[in-house]
């Protein structure tokens, strides 16, 4: 169990998945960087979370739901979380039929080749099944590109992986550490090219190249 001043962002799990160095400029160094791909996703998110919450036919639809779990020591929103009625769910507050939450997350552009996504939606999931106390088997991604549904299965593989990449986290961030550059492909559409420098190689920190450069001014 985590204390909750030791919570992480859930949002950071996709950071580290896509790339380690990255989720800890964002997490740990407090770096940000706007780019189109960025701005656009902000957008789409906005729009999700700012549509009040409904009611269509049996499904009761609720936006920007807060989550968190004490076992993982996360905590983050949820885009959308749909209770389908279902005689095995759970009762949620001002509805009598019982029903299974289904986490839905919105993203710009299309289906990934990597699992970052899917990552941080089961660990969505893994929050709501702490906090309700049921079952979560399922999940969502809007795409808005593609504007279809990728459908989820909370598997148990899929669950151990998030449970193990976030210690790896939390480890990361007692430890303060920022992983050394690993260029990618992926480099190339990221935000924080400029902070992360990765043309500099590998076996070159950022924070070096810096004090280099502030070296030769000086001189």
């Amino acid at each position: 169990m985590y204390a909750e001043e030791d919570f992480l962002a859930l949002s950071g799990l996709q950071h580290f998945a896509f790339c380690r160095r990255q989720r800890a400029l964002i997490h740990i160094e407090q770096g940000w960087q706007e780019n189109l791909l960025t701005i656009e996703g902000g957008f789409l998110h906005d729009k999700a979370h700012k549509a009040d919450s409904e009611k269509r036919g049996d499904v009761v639809i609720t936006r920007g739901m807060m989550v968190f779990s004490s076992t993982l020591g996360i905590r983050g929103i949820c885009d959308v979380v749909e209770f389908h009625r279902d005689p095995n769910g759970v009762v949620i507050r001002g509805h009598k039929e019982p029903c299974r939450p289904v986490p839905v997350e919105y993203k710009r552009g299309k289906p990934k080749e990597n699992d970052a996504d899917i990552l941080q939606l089961c660990a969505q999931a893994l929050c709501l099944e702490e906090m309700l106390a049921c079952n979560v088997p399922e999940g969502f991604i809007f795409y808005g590109e593609t504007r279809r549904r990728l459908p989820v299965l909370f598997d148990r593989d899929l669950r151990h992986r998030v449970r193990e990449l976030l210690e790896e986290m939390h480890g990361y961030y007692r430890r303060g550490h920022t992983p050394k550059v690993r260029p990618t492909k992926s480099c190339k559409a990221c935000s924080l090219a400029d902070l992360c420098l990765p043309k500099l190689g590998k076996n070159r920190s950022a924070a070096g190249y810096i004090r280099s450069m502030m070296g030769e001014e000086q001189g």
